[in-house]
């Protein structure tokens, strides 16, 4: 995928009838299914079985078995309720008859309420002074270590900047923070709230599981240890909308027993507070 137009497409799904729709998948550079990918394929699916006038404001998951990147993925909604304010629905996604993923989804009639907010970091370096992805692999590539190469080499649909670039030869430990500038290729300037939060809930799996790995890097890196979501939840604020870069703040509270747990705050660049996410994931280090 090199475009938002190429993930639009792929969050797409074929409906089959009213509570079941096929979604396909897409390599992103690991060899199993993408979990945002699922995640927000899930998301759509449920979308399409709720009113316009609700809003999802939160989703809860679990990834249970590595999703296969090339047999099709059906998704099964269930309508749990429908009340007065919140419709939640529940969605299973399936692989030969095999159940690999399970999410739970509310949806909120928009109401006026008390407002606050956690404040955006003031001094935070901007995307204009970073290095992408992109740039890094132009730049750096000869240096990298041949797994990190290999995953930055990816076409993707989104273009991140993280504020600070981490040696992988520089073996110490780090503070548990991972901050990360994002931005689609291409424009969505007209999509609807729903397709925004499904491509938003898409790049929330990215990134995530970074700062996990940091108090220990002086030993712990992507080459020796597997990592894998295993759930996943979001809940969703305030409208938005994808044309400029957004700030994905994440830190690690926490990791012990091969499992790291995270949590994040997804902020426009002008401060709105748009998304909060928690994932605990696999950091298994591998044996010799």
């Amino acid at each position: 995928m090199k475009s938002i137009e190429d993930l639009i497409a792929v969050l797409t799904l074929e409906k089959k009838s009213e509570n079941e729709f096929i979604g396909i998948s897409k390599d992103i550079g690991s060899p199993n299914v993408f979990g945002g990918q699922v995640l927000a394929q899930a998301l759509s699916a449920a979308h399409n079985s709720v009113t316009e006038d609700r809003v999802l404001h939160s989703l809860h998951s679990y990834f249970l078995e590595a999703g296969d990147l090339k047999i099709p993925i059906t998704y099964l909604v269930n309508n749990m309720r429908n009340g007065g304010s919140f419709s939640t629905r529940r969605v299973t996604a399936k692989q030969n008859d095999k159940t690999i993923f399970i999410l739970s989804a509310s949806f909120h009639k928009k109401e006026k309420g008390h407002e606050h907010q956690q404040a955006i970091e003031k001094n935070i370096k901007q995307p204009e002074e970073l290095l992408s992805w992109t740039d890094m692999l132009t730049q750096l590539g000869d240096f990298l270590p041949k797994k990190l190469k290999s995953f930055l080499e990816i076409e993707r649909p989104i273009e991140f900047k993280p504020t600070t670039i981490v040696n992988p030869l520089d073996l110490k430990d780090l503070p548990p923070f991972s901050d990360v500038w994002f931005k689609v290729k291409g424009s969505c300037l007209n999509a609807k709230l729903a397709l925004k939060q499904q491509i938003l809930t898409y790049i929330s799996d990215y990134n995530i599981l970074n700062a996990t790995l940091y108090p220990n890097a002086s030993t712990a890196n992507y080459g020796n240890t597997q990592m894998a979501s295993l759930d996943h939840s979001m809940w969703f604020f305030r409208e938005f909308d994808l044309e400029d870069w957004m700030l994905y703040r994440t830190e690690s509270p926490n990791a012990f027993g091969a499992r790291g747990f995270a949590r994040g705050n997804i902020y426009t660049r002008s401060g709105d507070l748009i998304a909060s996410v928690a994932q605990e994931g696999l950091i298994r280090p591998l044996k010799k």
